[in-house]
């Protein structure tokens, strides 16, 4: 990466910003220890003494940051936005007058870093990108919005389409750095589509899919760590569990939760819920061996397929005092169609129940109803009518 002109300058801010992180610790320290001072007391003291010790400890958690660096970003907003300028990082941070140095990633002033493009550009002028070992500063990268897209300080990266400059020398490089064995958060290069999973509301379930080395565990982790950050007073108390498949994979994510803040998480494999179930049955050598090999992905697609058939004989559901059937040639036509419209077997599934649910509610409505016989009337003999012919009688 090349030389910065603000390089200097970004180095300086960052060496404040870690200042102001340690006094902030100290700090955190401090009252700690003030806190240890006078043991004993009465229940009420002894509770009050404790929660503010637990407070204490997870101020010092949240503080420590180990080998990750804590900034690695920058926005500048437009003139017509307010003009301000905001540092993005792992956690936040406040000077001696309580004047924001770094933004926590998470806060609602960084989502632009993450989400704005040249064409909708979310209020930025410029975003800017820190590579980072630790505290020190390696080099630094612009993206420039609207009318200044043209121009780059240093001249680090040309724009493809006048509308921004891009760099992804920042990305490049989080990709090539060594691997340690862990899984590592990836919190300065989120990109967009990982942002907005990221950032989902929280009622409801959230599946997060795609294919293998997609990321789908780490943007998982990096939702859990928002989710504590944007809605910390129902979920604190709730708590957030994370199940893995085995404890190899928990010892391969649980670096991840820590450097972005949240140490508070319980991670857990499913034998860890269910106390009273023992695996004992094992796959033989041969067994597992065929089971993982890759033709079993077309061998299965094969079995699959070959389950998609109309029936062999009609299907016949009770439903109250009606019978509703549905002829195999029906079944057929439906099967047939599902094929020609779909090439994944679970989205024509769906289709399949759909026109199955339809062809029953078809049956149901066009069933004759039986002829109901006219009751007789309970009065017939004293009938003041029977006379004039009421019809009833």
């Amino acid at each position: 990466m090349s030389f910065h002109p603000d390089l200097v300058a970004e180095q300086e801010y960052i060496d404040r910003a870690y200042d102001s992180l340690e006094r902030a610790r100290q700090s955190a320290t401090r009252l700690r220890s003030m806190v240890e001072v006078g043991r004993g007391g009465t229940e009420q003291a002894r509770w009050e003494r404790d929660m503010i010790e637990g407070n204490i400890a997870n101020r010092l958690d949240y503080l420590n940051l180990g080998d990750a660096s804590l900034v690695f970003g920058r926005i500048d907003r437009t003139q017509s936005d307010g003009g301000d300028t905001y540092y993005i990082g792992r956690i936040a941070v406040a000077d001696e007058s309580q004047e924001p140095i770094v933004v926590d990633w998470r806060a609602p002033v960084a989502e632009p870093f993450y989400r704005a493009t040249g064409r909708a550009p979310m209020g930025l002028v410029r975003r800017r990108h820190f590579a980072t070992r630790g505290r020190r500063l390696l080099g630094v990268e612009d993206e420039l919005f609207g009318e200044g897209a043209g121009l780059l300080d240093g001249g680090l990266a040309v724009s493809d389409n006048g509308n921004q400059v891009r760099g992804h020398g920042v990305l490049i490089a989080a990709l090539e750095e060594s691997r340690t064995g862990h899984l590592t958060d990836i919190v300065g290069t989120i990109q967009a589509e990982q942002d907005e999973v990221i950032r989902a509301e929280l009622p409801g379930v959230l599946v997060v899919q795609g294919g293998p080395g997609t990321g789908k565990t780490v943007v998982a982790l990096h939702r859990a760590a928002y989710l504590l950050y944007t809605y910390r007073f129902p979920l604190e108390g709730q708590g957030v569990l994370v199940i893995g498949p085995n404890r190899l994979f928990l010892g391969y994510i649980e670096q991840v939760l820590p450097s972005l803040g949240e140490a508070g998480v319980e991670m857990s494999v499913l034998a860890d819920l269910v106390d009273d179930v023992r695996v004992t049955g094992f796959d033989r050598p041969v067994a597992a061996r065929v089971k993982g090999d890759l033709k079993m992905a077309r061998v299965l697609a094969k079995a699959v397929r070959d389950r998609e058939r109309p029936l062999r004989q009609p299907l016949e559901v009770g439903f109250g005092l009606q019978t509703l059937r549905v002829p195999v040639d029906r079944t057929a036509h439906i099967v047939s169609e599902a094929r020609r419209r779909f090439r994944t077997h679970n989205a024509g599934r769906r289709f399949v129940e759909a026109r199955l649910f339809e062809t029953m509610a078809e049956a149901a409505a066009h069933r004759p109803r039986p002829k109901r016989s006219r009751p007789a009337c309970a009065t017939r003999s004293r009938c003041a009518r029977r006379s004039s012919g009421c019809g009833r009688c």
